[in-house]
C-alpha cells in the first residue's frame, strides 16, 4: 500500500470515529469537499498535502480522548499508519503492517489448508487455456512461500509437459522469495523448459518487468543465472548460492510517511537451465521488452479486505487485466467470511466484519476502470456454488471431540484473527481475559473444526 492509500485509510477512520462526512473533511482540511473522493480515483497527492491533512487531524481530536491519528493506528487491517507516542511525534518505524507479521503468517500457513486448496481451484483453469507458441506464460502476483506456484507448475507440466514455460512471480518479501526459490529445483529437473523469474516490482510494473519512473528504470537491478548441471541436487546448490545477490537486491525500506516497505532497488531475477537455452530464447525476457500477455494470472489475496474496492481494481486488478494475453485467464481469489471464523472474531468484537465488497461488486468497478480497456474481456463472477470454495484448520478429530488442548485453540485463535485482520492493539486488550479461548472452544465445538470461505472470479480475454 502506497502513501495515498495510507491517507484516504486515516481519513476514513477519522470520519467514522468524529461521525464526520468525507465532504466536510475535505472542505475543512483542504478546503476541497472533493479531495478524498479525488484520491480513491487515483489522483494525486503532493507529500506536504498530506503533512497538512495529518496535522489537522492530529489537533483536532475525536473519540473518547484520541486523536485521529491515534484513532488510525487502531483500525484492523490499515498498514503504514504512523504510531503516536507519548509527545505526540509520528514514528513510522513502529507502523504495523498485518501481513509482515511472520509469526501469524507461517502458523496459518502451517496449520490451515488454504494454500493447497487454492492451488486446486488455481489448476482447474488450466483446462480453459491453449498455449500459443513459443510457450505457456503464467504471472503469479503474490509467490508468498511458493506453495501454490509450485503445487500448480506440477499440474502445469501434467498438463503441458512437452510446452516451455514463462513463469513470472511477484514478490518483496526477502524471506518469501528465498522460500519460493528452495521450492524450485525438482521444478526444473522434471520440467527443464521452463524460465522462472522474480521480481520485487509493484504491481502496475511487475507484469512487464519495468519500472514506471526514469530514474528506477535506470537503476533496474536485472540479473540472469543459467542454472548448470541435470540434476536437482545441482541446482539446488546453485539456487542456494544466490543468497547475496538475493540480499543486494531484496532490500526494502520503509517509507519516510506511512512506514511501508519499499524497495530499495527495482530488481528483476531471471532463472533458466543453461542445456536449455536456445530451445527457450523466444522466451527469455530482456530489459524493456516484456510485452506480458500472460496465458494465467493468479492474484491470490493480492490485497487486504478492508481496502477500499477502488484501491483493489486501480492498483492490483486493473494493471494484471490489461497484462493477459490472447486467450489468457485471471483468476482473483479473496476471503470472503460468513464462516466459523468470523464467527470467532465476533465473539470477541460484535459487528466486525472485514468482508464487505463481494466478486459482483469489485467486477463492477473493474470494468468501469477498464474503460476501453474493458473490451475484449470478459468477467465471470460465476455461481456462488463454483466460486465459493472451502479450506480448513487441520485437526484430528480427537482433537475436537473432548477436551480442547491449549495448542489447538492458539492455533484456531490465531487463524481466526489473521484472516479477520485484526491488529495487534486490538489482541493486546483482547488477551488480558481468557474470553477470546472461551469464543474460540465455543466455535470449534458448534462447528466440530474451523474452516473458512474464500471466493474467486475469473476475468478472460477472447482469444485473437
Amino acid at each position: 500500500m502506497d502513501e495515498t492509500e495510507a491517507i484516504v485509510a486515516e481519513i476514513e477512520d477519522y470520519c467514522r470515529r468524529g461521525g464526520l462526512a468525507e465532504s466536510t473533511f475535505g472542505r475543512r482540511a483542504v478546503n476541497d469537499g472533493k479531495f478524498v473522493s479525488r484520491l480513491r480515483s487515483g489522483g494525486g497527492v503532493t507529500t506536504k498535502t498530506i503533512s497538512r491533512v495529518r496535522e489537522f487531524m492530529r489537533g483536532r481530536p475525536v473519540g473518547p480522548g484520541k486523536t485521529a491519528a491515534a484513532a488510525a493506528v487502531a483500525r484492523p487491517g490499515v498498514s503504514g499508519v504512523a504510531a503516536i507516542d507519548g509527545t505526540g511525534t509520528d514514528k513510522p518505524s513502529a507502523a504495523f503492517r498485518f501481513y509482515d507479521n511472520r509469526q501469524k503468517y507461517l502458523l496459518f500457513v502451517n496449520t490451515c489448508s488454504e494454500k493447497w486448496v487454492i492451488a486446486e481451484r488455481v489448476g482447474m483453469e488450466l483446462t480453459r487455456i491453449t498455449p500459443r507458441p513459443p510457450g505457456l506464460r503464467v504471472f503469479d502476483a503474490g509467490m508468498g512461500d511458493g506453495t501454490v506456484l509450485t503445487r500448480l507448475m506440477r499440474r502445469m507440466h501434467g498438463h503441458f509437459p512437452t510446452t516451455p514455460f514463462l513463469v513470472v512471480g511477484k514478490e518483496i518479501s526477502l524471506e518469501d522469495v528465498r522460500l519460493s526459490l528452495s521450492r524450485m529445483s525438482d521444478r526444473f529437473f522434471e520440467h527443464p523448459a521452463m524460465v522462472l523469474v522474480v521480481t520485487n516490482l509493484y504491481y502496475t510494473e511487475s507484469p512487464w518487468l519495468m519500472p514506471r519512473s526514469l530514474a528506477a528504470a535506470a537503476s533496474l537491478n536485472w540479473q540472469v543465472v543459467r542454472l548448470a548441471g541435470s540434476t536437482s541436487h545441482e541446482f539446488d546448490e546453485q539456487i542456494a548460492a544466490l543468497q547475496p545477490l538475493l540480499d543486494n537486491g531484496w532490500q526494502v525500506k520503509a517509507s519516510e510517511t506511512t512506514g511501508n516497505p519499499l524497495y530499495v532497488r527495482p530488481s528483476v531475477l531471471v532463472i533458466y537451465r543453461e542445456d536449455h537455452e536456445l530451445l527457450l530464447d523466444p522466451l527469455i525476457p530482456r530489459p524493456g521488452h516484456t510485452s506480458g500477455k500472460y496465458d494465467l494470472v493468479v492474484a491470490s489475496q493480492p490485497y487486504r479486505a478492508r481496502m477500499p474496492i477502488e484501491f483493489k481494481v486501480e492498483r492490483v486488478l486493473s494493471p494484471l487485466a490489461r497484462s493477459l494475453g490472447p486467450g489468457g485467464r485471471m483468476i482473483v481469489i479473496h476471503s470472503y467470511g460468513d464462516d466459523p471464523g468470523l464467527e470467532i472474531v465476533q465473539r470477541v468484537w460484535p459487528g466486525e466484519n472485514p468482508f464487505r465488497a463481494r466478486r459482483n461488486e469489485v467486477l463492477a468497478v473493474l470494468k468501469k476502470s477498464l474503460g476501453r480497456a474493458r473490451r475484449g474481456l470478459n468477467f465471470n463472477a460465476y455461481s456462488d456454488r463454483r466460486s465459493i470454495f472451502r479450506y480448513h484448520m487441520h485437526t484430528l478429530p480427537s482433537e475436537i471431540g473432548g477436551s480442547i488442548g491449549t495448542s489447538t485453540l492458539l492455533a484456531a485463535w490465531n487463524a481466526a484473527v489473521y484472516v479477520g485482520q485484526i491488529d495487534d492493539q486490538r489482541l493486546d486488550e483482547a488477551i488480558t481475559s481468557r474470553n477470546y479461548l472461551d469464543a474460540t472452544r465455543a466455535v470449534l465445538r458448534k462447528h466440530d473444526g474451523l474452516w473458512f470461505l474464500n471466493e474467486s472470479f475469473v476475468v478472460s480475454r477472447k482469444g485473437a
